[in-house]
């Protein structure tokens, strides 16, 4: 006799079966319910965050966000991801495609509507409260994967990729926790940069910057964060200390949108104060910072994208996913090469552009492996970690002590003078 859906045991089930499929990794099986009731389970739980969110807006949204969306918008937005996950819900448990995550998926719907749903009122709330930015999260986890799953699928480098590929989960979870931290971050990024280089600020120099055309301030903005970013990036590789911090970037062993996001909370707020240090000495204007932020946030995630997308020419000018792929290789060729962020000309300019005659990279990853695989344990891992280990001296990881003693001993030994 089958199980009647609803009772313990089968919601025990059913949560077995949810919790090994979002711990798994590979290629959805089609035709049976697992891709749609995904997008479903997706959707019923970012509802459950947005209507969270709505609820306590103080503590739960972002400040410097709140001008930007209108309320009314969000509410249709909710409204029809809500309806979009439940028809797919109802349909497959009718269907019997993949019950036990279509159910799973509307449990959350049914939460997210007890809670109140789109219509979920924003009361007056107070100011300058404790906050995480739970809406950046949801709203930005909503558009990039929209857009960058998009863009992967029509234009992908590596078509067996799949969508949840090898080790999904953990740069998921430095995702979501990067956007909560969003005001811990800029409180501290912006705190230091006052406190640090307020007194640097020339009221001639801002005025002179801020009466330039739109277009030159904004090439400007993007060319001086650029030139911190690229030498604070190379820093990153060639100081052993440094290294420790940033290997936790290098240690994602597959490419695309998601990957971008692996990053010790330490070099996140360290390189923003580098980065942010020029914008508020040279006083761009607001628009001119804000179309920044916008191309910043694009190409950060854009570049690090399972996309093959050639430039010709202008691959010497613009930072490509094919330029920064090589920057995440393990190949010989590629170790600390390719930092620039925007402008491919920096590591022309400087002579630390890759020099391959291969379009593309074998693999990615740090070598020797030896970052640790989960979010915390890499949190942890520049304090506490080794670079030392899994025979090191052997692989020649260049950032390591016994790597690059490793290397040396390899290098040719030069005749003895014999004059």
């Amino acid at each position: 006799m089958s199980e009647v859906p609803g009772s313990p045991r089968d919601a025990e089930s059913s949560l077995g079966k949810v919790n090994k499929l979002v711990e798994s990794h590979g290629a959805l099986e089609p035709g049976k319910g697992l891709v749609s009731g995904v997008i479903a389970l997706s959707l019923g739980m970012l509802a459950v965050l947005s209507v969270l969110a709505m609820r306590f807006p103080a503590y739960l949204t972002t400040p410097e966000f709140r001008h930007v969306y209108d309320v009314t918008t969000l509410r249709y937005l909710l409204f029809g991801g809500m309806v979009i996950a439940g028809a797919i819900a109802l349909t497959n448990i009718v269907l019997g495609r993949a019950r036990y995550v279509s159910a799973w998926a509307f449990a959350f719907l049914v939460t997210a509507q007890m809670l109140g749903g789109p219509g979920t009122p924003i009361e007056d709330f107070p100011d300058h409260t404790p906050y995480v930015g739970l809406d950046f999260f949801v709203l930005d986890l909503l558009g990039s994967t929209l857009v960058f799953v998009f863009i992967e699928k029509l234009f992908a480098l590596k078509k067996d990729q799949p969508v949840f590929r090898p080790e999904w989960q953990v740069d998921l979870q430095h995702f979501f926790v990067n956007h909560l931290c969003v005001g811990f971050t800029l409180l501290v990024t912006n705190r230091a940069v006052h406190g640090l280089f307020g007194w640097a600020v020339n009221d001639t120099l801002q005025g002179w910057v801020q009466s330039l055309p739109f277009v030159v301030q904004l090439f400007l903005v993007i060319l001086a964060a650029d030139l911190v970013q690229y030498w604070a990036h190379r820093a990153y590789h060639e100081v052993p200390f440094l290294w420790r911090f940033h290997s936790v970037h290098h240690s994602a062993k597959h490419m695309d949108w998601l990957a971008g996001s692996r990053q010790s909370i330490v070099e996140l707020v360290a390189t923003r104060i580098a980065v942010l240090t020029p914008i508020f000495l040279l006083g761009f204007s607001q628009d001119v910072i804000d179309a920044y932020v916008v191309i910043v946030g694009f190409q950060a995630v854009f570049n690090h994208a399972n996309v093959s997308v050639r430039l010709g020419p202008l691959s010497y000018v613009i930072v490509t996913p094919n330029f920064h792929h090589w920057h995440h290789s393990q190949d010989t060729e590629a170790i600390d090469r390719n930092y620039a962020a925007h402008f491919a000309f920096l590591d022309h300019l400087f002579g630390t552009a890759v020099q391959s005659s291969r379009k593309w990279p074998e693999r990615y990853g740090v070598v020797g492996d030896y970052v640790p695989p989960s979010f915390w344990a890499q949190q942890a891992f520049p304090f506490v970690g080794s670079t030392e280990i899994k025979d090191q001296a052997e692989k020649g990881d260049p950032h390591t002590a016994a790597g690059r003693k490793s290397r040396a001993s390899l290098l040719p030994i030069p005749p003895l003078d014999r004059d």
